[in-house]
C-alpha cells in the first residue's frame, strides 16, 4: 500500500502491519527489510512503539503487545449495533453450526468486527480486520446494497472488484444487479465468490438497532457449501431470526 501519511508515521504503521501479520515474532532487522528502512530507522519506530504497549520485545523479537486487545474491545463497543452481541453470534453459531460474524460499514470501509471462529482456524475465510473483498462476500453485498449509490459506486472504486474465483461479480453493471435483488430478497448469498469452498449469507440490520447514524451492520454465516446446500432454508430462517433479535 503507498504512504499516505508522514513517511515516519507510515514506516511505524507498517512495522505494526509487519508484526501483526507475522506467525510469530520478528526481529528489528526483517522489519528495517521488509518495511525498507534502515535498521537504525527501525529501532527509532520500533521504541514508541514499544513504551505504549503496542508491541513487547521478547527473545525471538517483537510481537503484538497489550495494547491491541484493548484497541479491538474499544472497537466492538464503538460498533456494537445491539446489547450482547458477542452472545447473539454464539447463539446463532448453535442454531446454524456455521461460523457467524458481525460487519460494519463506516467512514467508506467494511470491517469484519467479530466472528464465532477460533482465531487458529487458518481455514476460516473471514477474520477480523478490514474486509477488502466485499463485492465478493454474502456481507459486503448486504452492506453495500444499503448504501446510497455515490457512497457505494466511490467504495468500490477506491478498493476494486479483484477477481478471486470463478464465480467472482467483476462488473459493477452486474454487482448493481445483483445488489438489487439483495435488496429485494432481503438477504444476500454468495457462493464460492470470496472462497471457492465456501457460502457465506447474510442480512443487513435495521438501521435503527445502532447508535451510530452513520453505520450500516450486517450479520452473517459462513460454512463449506455442500453444507449449506443441505439445509439453506433452516440457515437463512436462523440468520433472519438472529437479526429480528438485534431490532
Amino acid at each position: 500500500m503507498p504512504p499516505t501519511g508522514p513517511q515516519s508515521v507510515d514506516r511505524a504503521l507498517a512495522i505494526l502491519d509487519a508484526v501483526a501479520d507475522a506467525a510469530g515474532p520478528v526481529s528489528a532487522k526483517a522489519l528495517a527489510r521488509r518495511t525498507g528502512c534502515s535498521l537504525s530507522t527501525a529501532y527509532h519506530l520500533l521504541a514508541p512503539l514499544t513504551a505504549r504497549g503496542y508491541l513487547v520485545r521478547t527473545a525471538q523479537g517483537f510481537a503484538l503487545g497489550p495494547r491491541i486487545p484493548g484497541l479491538h474491545r474499544s472497537l466492538l463497543r464503538q460498533l456494537e449495533p445491539a446489547p450482547r452481541m458477542a452472545d447473539l453470534l454464539t447463539r446463532l453459531r448453535r442454531a446454524t453450526g456455521a461460523e457467524a460474524y458481525h460487519t460494519a460499514y463506516r467512514g467508506g470501509l467494511i470491517t469484519v468486527v467479530d466472528t464465532t471462529a477460533p482465531v487458529t482456524d487458518a481455514a476460516n475465510p473471514f477474520t477480523p480486520g478490514r474486509e477488502t473483498r466485499a463485492h465478493a462476500t454474502a456481507h459486503g453485498k448486504a452492506l453495500l446494497a444499503e448504501l446510497p449509490r455515490p457512497l457505494r459506486r466511490r467504495y468500490l472504486a477506491e478498493h476494486g472488484m479483484a477477481r478471486l474465483t470463478g464465480a467472482t461479480i467483476t462488473s459493477a453493471e452486474l454487482l448493481e444487479a445483483e445488489l438489487s435483488r439483495v435488496r429485494g430478497q432481503g438477504f444476500a448469498l454468495s457462493v464460492g465468490e470470496a472462497d471457492p469452498s465456501y457460502t457465506c449469507l447474510a442480512v443487513a440490520l435495521p438501521r435503527g438497532s445502532a447508535g451510530d447514524g452513520d453505520a450500516v451492520h450486517a450479520l452473517s454465516v459462513s460454512l463449506p457449501t455442500g453444507e449449506f446446500r443441505r439445509r439453506p432454508q433452516e440457515i437463512r430462517s436462523a440468520l433472519a431470526q438472529a437479526a429480528a433479535d438485534c431490532g
